[in-house]
């Protein structure tokens, strides 16, 4: 929890738009402060949860809006609260696909294209062995998490 308050206070990198909602509804209001009226909440969805880990193959790919979006992180907290921010060069998909079992699910990612005000010590950089702002940095959202 101490995390949680500590990333609510902290103030936000260069062209970020942060808040922590604490009910759907200051979800909605931030979003639609920061895009307009006309907004459209996505989220990663399973046909039906298993505890295994298995193969998928992408079966289709669809883009979500313009370049805004505003991503919303489910955080551990003795109630909801949500770290949501808006990133400039920011573009969300849909990614639909098939598991080895015939398990369908609808995969929300959002993809990054300016990085440069990142922390260099984020996992994504340390993982894929590149440095802040070289290239664009693509993730999958968590079910619990809002697009």
């Amino acid at each position: 929890m101490k995390k949680t308050v500590k990333l609510c206070k902290k103030p936000g990198i260069k062209g970020e738009e942060k808040y922590c909602a604490t009910s759907l509804e200051s979800m909605v209001d931030f979003s639609m402060s920061t895009l307009g009226k006309n907004v459209q909440a996505i989220s990663t969805e399973v046909e039906k949860k298993t505890n295994k880990l298995q193969e998928y193959r992408i079966s289709g790919v669809k883009k979500m809006g313009g370049e805004k979006s505003v991503l919303c992180h489910k955080l551990n907290y003795a109630y909801t609260v949500f770290y949501c921010h808006k990133l400039t060069a920011t573009k969300a998909y849909v990614v639909s696909l098939v598991g080895v079992d015939g398990t369908k699910a609808n995969a929300v990612a959002a993809c990054h294209k300016d990085t440069s005000a990142w922390n260099s010590k984020n996992l994504a950089f340390q993982v894929l062995k590149v440095k802040p702002g070289t290239v664009p940095i693509c993730r999958a959202l968590p079910m619990d998490h809002v697009v």
